[in-house]
């Protein structure tokens, strides 16, 4: 079957899991998920969220339909000189979401994935957003499925080409994270999507709205914090990520945007929860806020495009990692 975004270089593959019955009452993510085949979601004008919420079981207005796009990539944990593996997270990803009961009440399609190959990643970038973008102007939530954390800048092509931040609204960047990822390198990787992100919103003359969640002190130099501050870039360290104080930093983020991309690297969580990423944490946020900012992100009806990046499946343990992006996935969609 040839993909029918003409970017994605892997169509969608089948899908695996338990069957226990075909009717609704049994269905598992397997037997929901569909191959993405075009169209119009028709119930968000552009693909922008609704002013009520993000999905019918969180008790919002909004159940545009949700599609899954991999981006498998390692290229860019590659040039930063990381442990490299995270290409095929995309895979491991939906190989144990598969089987979990399916609560939604929104239809989920897969839409294949875009294949960085031949240490292209920049080819690969705009490829990805270009399908984002062809995803969200036909009224989807798009969720990428990293990939390195360069998935990002792949994300934020496509967000920003979109109609509903070229109509003007207030685009917002949340990073659940360990690390600033704002370096200045002279070839994008793993660790620059963020800076070229502001570089791209101040040529575009947009204001660069960023957050980040969880960022861990010794793992981020003194200059990286400079660069953070000269972008006004708001954050909470790992150490301070107390549940009722992330839950304030994050509803105060959203209370200044109209639209949010929100990006989640696994390392921001402790080692023991998320051992298969690049730079385990030694520290890192506990699991439940992760899962609070997921819950309330989706509840905020600001959600505009996620994704998931830094799963390594070959560093993983009993696919423990993957487990968690696949239960934080199917909170954010709920």
């Amino acid at each position: 079957m040839a993909p029918l975004i003409p970017d994605v270089d892997l169509p969608p593959q089948p899908w695996e899991g338990r069957l226990d019955g075909d009717d609704a009452a049994h269905r598992r993510w397997w037997q929901a998920v569909t191959a993405y085949e075009g169209g119009t979601a028709g119930t968000r004008a552009e693909g922008t969220p609704g002013a009520q919420g993000t999905a019918g079981n969180a008790g919002g207005d909004d159940a545009r339909p949700a599609t899954l796009l991999g981006f498998a990539s390692d290229e860019g944990v590659r040039r930063n000189k990381g442990r490299t593996g995270a290409a095929a997270a995309p895979a491991a990803i939906r190989k144990v979401l598969g089987p979990l009961a399916f609560h939604l009440d929104r239809t989920v399609y897969d839409a294949g994935d875009v294949v960085v190959s031949g240490g292209d990643l920049e080819a690969g970038q705009e490829r990805a957003g270009r399908a984002v973008k062809e995803l969200l102007d036909a009224g989807q939530v798009t969720a990428v499925l990293g990939g390195g954390h360069e998935t990002a800048f792949a994300s934020y092509l496509g967000v920003a080409a979109s109609a509903a931040v070229r109509s003007g609204k207030r685009l917002g960047v949340l990073n659940l994270d360990a690390h600033f990822d704002l370096r200045d390198e002279p070839l994008a990787t793993s660790g620059t999507p963020f800076l070229q992100m502001a570089r791209a919103e101040a040529a575009a003359g947009r204001d660069f709205r960023y957050a980040v969640v969880g960022i861990s002190e010794p793992n981020n130099t003194r200059a990286l914090f400079d660069t953070a501050r000269t972008l006004g870039v708001h954050y909470l360290l790992d150490e301070d990520c107390e549940a009722e104080r992330v839950r304030t930093f994050v509803a105060k983020f959203l209370d200044g945007i109209d639209v949010l991309y929100l990006t989640i690297d696994l390392d921001v969580l402790p080692a023991a929860v998320a051992p298969g990423v690049s730079a385990p944490a030694a520290y890192g946020v506990p699991l439940p806020v992760i899962a609070a900012v997921c819950r309330q992100v989706a509840w905020s009806g600001k959600l505009l495009h996620l994704d998931i990046a830094e799963l390594n499946p070959a560093l993983d343990v009993d696919s423990r990692t993957a487990r968690v992006a696949a239960r934080l996935l199917d909170t954010l969609l709920r």
